[in-house]
């Protein structure tokens, strides 16, 4: 089990959901945990609320500066960074058909694709000057993986594309770190109650039990279990495996049908 007594900790993310849930927990654990939000206020009302009280950072990761400027306030408040929690994220439905990739689609983009990367480069060369290493959880989702079936009819085409390129791109990070300067770690949540769910369904109560929907704390628990086993890939669910099955199958059958078995 990691020890994160004294550690520092950034959450993306931080002030609702997943992010409110990893920071509580990591903070329990004796980290100290700065949270990261483009709701500042909300931000500051968590981080003062944790089991040690934290640090605050109101920021937009739309901006393309804003991962380097996060990761620099994130080192220089305890001169030390010792995990990197790349958790913001936000969805987007719009059937593909109708997409027009516009400003909308490009700052999701930015926020769930390329904010976790540029935010790697940036901590990779705070810890190459410090002369220490690091660890990294991006969170991608059961999207980065598949198509769920769950959630085929909720037009989620250019999300889906955004989480699926996260996982390209641990992949490749991990590759090419080759163990060196920092661990890397994807979290792929299924179903979580965040504020996204909560907008329909106020009372969790109220969720259908075949949509296998898990709190925040839960998923946070899973996560930092993840962390704990040194596991590159952290699912949520088991029914994540079952999904990924379709696409192996349908490349197997074009295989065969290509005559290349």
């Amino acid at each position: 089990m990691i020890d994160y007594k004294d550690t520092a900790v950034l959450v993306t993310g931080g002030a609702s959901g997943i992010g409110a849930a990893l920071a509580a927990q990591l903070a329990a654990r004796g980290a100290d945990v700065i949270v990261a939000d483009k709701q500042g206020d909300l931000a500051r009302e968590v981080a003062a609320a944790l089991p040690r009280p934290g640090f605050a950072v109101a920021c937009d990761l739309s901006d393309p500066a804003a991962p380097a400027r996060l990761v620099a306030e994130a080192f220089a408040w305890k001169g030390r960074l010792d995990l990197v929690c790349a958790n913001a994220g936000f969805g987007r439905r719009k059937r593909m058909m109708q997409e027009a990739f516009g400003p909308d689609t490009m700052a999701l983009f930015a926020v769930n694709m390329f904010a976790p990367f540029r935010m790697a480069q940036a901590y990779g060369a705070a810890l190459e000057t410090a002369g220490r290493r690091g660890r990294l959880m991006i969170t991608g989702s059961e999207n980065s993986l598949s198509l769920p079936q769950a959630v085929t009819r909720s037009r989620l085409g250019a999300y889906g594309a955004s989480k699926h390129g996260v996982l390209i791109m641990a992949e490749w990070l991990r590759e090419e770190l080759a163990g060196e300067l920092m661990d890397v770690h994807v979290l792929m949540p299924g179903g979580v109650y965040t504020p996204l769910i909560a907008q329909g369904l106020p009372d969790p109560k109220d969720i259908p039990p075949e949509f296998n929907v898990i709190m925040p704390e839960e998923c946070a628990r899973i996560a930092l279990k993840g962390l704990d086993l040194g596991l590159f890939y952290i699912p949520t669910h088991k029914h994540i495996a079952d999904d990924i099955r379709p696409r192996a199958e349908g490349v197997w059958e074009a295989i065969r049908a290509l005559g290349l078995s």
